[in-house]
């Protein structure tokens, strides 16, 4: 399947295949008789073909009909297995169907029960559960649609969010139909949706649902002419009333410390208009900012961008690599009094398809890992109960949800769960205009595929669902809302013999023990003292270029 297209028998070709058939028989017919015949076995194969092309449920069906079956006939045919991701999850185990066919059965509202229980094997290590109580909770009782408010003491339009919503895919790497899809997916279930770095287009607007408006080291949307951020093109569209949040990229996961990457075949004119760059050409984003370059100059951006956008929300996204640099940025929000409304921590699990290999799996830090120190650190320097935390990192299931918020999350985005749930078969072509589904190309043929009013139902349906099922989770935990997981009801089971609690493999520290030397926990002691909130250098190499 991943290289479905190289047939290339695509819709087109299927009516091209239809007329040429037709006349071929009507002519030998007319020769000779008995090759009216030839209908008989061709008829029911044109029909289907032509069932399969107006049908707007399957994709795959509609870009390459009658050939698009074979998918479908292969799942059946299948040894159970297919039950299961070829992939690795983030702990190097394979995904179960409660991964992947959970998302396509919750966003077809079919059954998402599993039939002889747990489908992994309990006893190995890495295996994780959650703790339930004997004094479980009613979930109807429970606010069935838990949100988050997002609004530090100087944001004056905070945002109410969902604790699930659509993680950065920017309009380019996907195509006109996936954006309309999940911007109408968000308006219809009540969640937000990241426009990605490639900044807003008009179809992200063009659907009503709620954006996270983000601006990468590219600053597509708000660039001058010069490749620089500009105030005025920034407050143009941070004013939009469609945008609730402002996110800030300093990396993403998938390749901290490198830039994005549009390939020149997916950079249309009308990408290129938006984005304000030449059509047709390869477009790097660089891996740095160029309007800032210290940590107190960030925080003067973010005061900037708040100001720019009538008081709306404003954050940061990364991807912890030092933790010096964090606490530079922490110790720079104290010196200047200027704090985001949110931080979204992206783990270095993140998926994309324009990174090189290198940067995908072996740069920047896990999002468990980083999640759990951004919580902390913010914790220690006094600063958490003014910033919101979101996380992203193969966040699919509400378990994953849950897990997230027991490590100090308040919200969630995820990807790949979404781009499933508006039918992406992991084709794994999304860097080659090929995407045989029609959402990550930008091939119009292809796109076609996707018919946006079945796929935005899909994707609002799962999101409904995997939040219900998140309540009821709370609900079998005890807790009537999410501020009250804790680290301590997530289990591990490092090895054969023993199993840890969340809060003994990621302990929490007492708050505000980063505001002096002498407080701060001896682990954490090099790291505080490199800090620098005039500099992303550690001191002693500043020094030295001094």
């Amino acid at each position: 399947m991943a290289h479905f297209n190289q047939f290339t028998f695509m819709r087109n070709d299927f009516v091209y295949f239809t007329l040429v058939s037709l006349a071929v028989i009507a002519l030998l017919g007319y020769l000779w008789y008995p090759f009216w015949y030839l209908l008989v076995p061709l008829t029911p194969i044109l029909l289907l073909g032509w069932y399969d092309m107006i049908q707007g449920k399957h994709a795959i069906m509609r870009n390459f009909p009658v050939l698009g079956r074979g998918r479908y006939i292969m799942e059946v045919l299948r040894p159970k297995m297919y039950q299961y991701f070829v992939e690795s999850d983030i702990d190097g185990r394979p995904f179960s169907r409660t991964q992947r066919s959970v998302v396509y059965q919750r966003a077809k509202k079919e059954l998402d029960t599993a039939a002889f229980g747990t489908q992994l094997d309990v006893y190995e290590q890495g295996y994780e559960w959650m703790n339930h109580s004997i004094g479980s909770l009613d979930p109807h009782h429970i606010n069935q649609n838990p949100r988050v408010v997002v609004g530090g003491p100087h944001c004056k339009q905070p945002y109410s969010a969902s604790v699930y919503n659509v993680s950065a895919m920017s309009f380019g790497s996907l195509s006109i139909n996936a954006v309309l899809a999940l911007n109408g997916a968000a308006e219809l279930g009540g969640f937000a949706h990241n426009t990605g770095e490639g900044g807003i287009s008009p179809h992200h607007l063009s659907q009503g649902g709620d954006l996270i408006y983000q601006v990468g080291t590219g600053y597509f949307g708000s660039r001058s002419k010069d490749g620089k951020f500009s105030p005025e093109e920034f407050a143009k569209r941070a004013n939009l009333p469609q945008v609730k949040m402002i996110e800030l990229k300093l990396s993403q996961g998938a390749k901290p410390g490198h830039g994005g990457i549009l390939p020149a075949k997916k950079n249309t004119p009308e990408i290129a208009q938006i984005r304000g760059v030449e059509p047709y050409t390869q477009v790097l984003s660089p891996p740095y900012h160029t309007a800032f370059s210290t940590p107190t100059q960030m925080m003067q951006l973010i005061g900037q961008m708040r100001q720019l956008s009538g008081g709306k929300p404003i954050g940061f996204k990364l991807c912890i690599g030092s933790k010096y640099e964090f606490f530079a940025i922490c110790k720079a929000m104290i010196q200047t009094g200027i704090t985001p409304d949110f931080i979204t921590v992206d783990g270095g699990e993140g998926g994309t398809g324009a990174a090189p290999i290198e940067f995908s799996d072996s740069v920047g830090m896990p999002f468990k890992e980083g999640l759990a120190f951004v919580h902390d650190a913010l914790t220690g320097f006094g600063l958490r109960q003014d910033i919101k935390i979101f996380t992203a990192g193969k966040i699919i299931t509400a378990y994953h949800l849950f897990r997230a918020m027991a490590l100090g999350a308040d919200a969630c985005y995820s990807a790949r769960a979404m781009m499933m749930a508006l039918g992406c078969i992991q084709a794994l072509e999304c860097n080659k205009n090929t995407c045989p589904t029609g959402v990550a190309t930008q091939d119009p043929e292809l796109v076609k595929g996707l018919v946006v009013e079945d796929k935005r139902a899909r994707v609002a349906s799962f999101h409904k669902e995997t939040v219900k099922c998140f309540v009821e989770l709370l609900a079998a935990a005890g807790l009537e809302n999410p501020q009250k997981i804790n680290r301590s009801m997530i289990n591990r089971r490092v090895n054969m013999r023993n199993v840890l609690r969340y809060d003994e493999i990621y302990p929490y520290i007492s708050a505000n023990c980063l505001l002096q030397a002498q407080t701060v926990p001896e682990h954490y002691r090099q790291d505080w003292e490199r800090a620098n909130p005039n500099s992303f250098l550690p001191d002693a190499i500043q020094n030295l270029i001094a």
